[in-house]
């Protein structure tokens, strides 16, 4: 054996035990009795197209949302003065040492008919009636993006912090605006920041769970809800397992076609 290999060992096996098996152990189940009637049944059926489409549109208006919030406070951490971008830094990773289940909890009190928000919009004479806000689309996206934006927003500052100061700072000398600083050095220098960060929230939204589950409460379906009740309610494993083997082969699919675009990126840049 290489002994180079040897101090990844034990990650290796820890990796083998509790990821490699349990999949190839999924898939076994989801050819059970070596037909592939269970992925005719999740690819060929149009109620479960629809799931896949739906998870589909809800990870891709997560990722444009995370983006479109995500990119302006990364580039202002990136180029404010060191105590803001602390302060920054504060608020953006807060959620991630906060557990996902009690963030949904909280968004479902401050979204519900008589919740916070509800409540602050009757008293303020700007409705009558409460907006629905939890069990449904709506509900999902913003509890979603509130627990997805933080890996948005961490490859963008990284991307901002890798533009040399001097070239922005040459372009407004030479009489350049700051719109066009931003469209013509910024932008196309953080490209790879963004795209990380969109691939990321992606792939992370295509198989989130609690959040869909609680803020969707069953009218919201994602495909990873679909598995939970098929394993749960049904107790029909093998289905359950051809559509979370589907969801793998998709997520792989994301995951290719990010890495040959950034090494087409990379290799345009050189």
């Amino acid at each position: 054996m290489n002994r180079s290999i040897l101090p990844a060992l034990p990650a290796l096996i820890l990796l083998f035990v509790f990821f490699l098996f349990p999949v190839v152990r999924m898939l076994g189940f989801s050819i059970e009795g070596g037909t592939f009637d269970w992925y005719a049944k999740a690819l060929g059926e149009q109620l479960y197209l629809r799931v896949f489409w739906n998870t589909f549109e809800i990870a891709l208006l997560v990722t444009f949302f995370c983006l479109l919030l995500g990119y302006p406070l990364g580039f202002l951490m990136a180029t404010t003065t060191p105590f803001w971008a602390t302060v920054g830094f504060i608020f953006v990773l807060l959620p991630l040492w906060t557990s996902v289940l009690v963030r949904t909890y909280a968004w479902m009190v401050l979204l519900g008919r008589n919740g916070v928000f509800n409540r602050s919009l009757i008293e303020a004479g700007l409705i009558t009636d409460p907006i629905p806000l939890l069990h449904n689309f709506t509900g999902v996206l913003i509890g979603m993006v509130h627990v997805l934006l933080p890996y948005m927003v961490l490859p963008i500052y990284g991307a901002v912090r890798k533009v040399d100061p001097a070239i922005p700072a040459a372009a407004a000398g030479l009489g350049a605006s700051s719109f066009a600083i931003f469209r013509r050095i910024y932008l196309p220098l953080t490209l790879n920041g963004i795209f990380a960060g969109s691939v990321l929230v992606f792939v992370l939204s295509l198989g989130f769970f609690i959040t869909p589950a609680l803020l969707g409460g069953g009218r919201v379906m994602m495909i990873a809800v679909l598995i939970e009740q098929q394993v749960r309610e049904a107790l029909n494993w093998p289905f359950a397992a051809a559509l979370s083997a589907v969801l793998l082969v998709f997520t792989f699919a994301v995951y290719a076609l990010a890495q040959r675009f950034t090494r087409t990126e990379t290799e345009a840049a050189r």
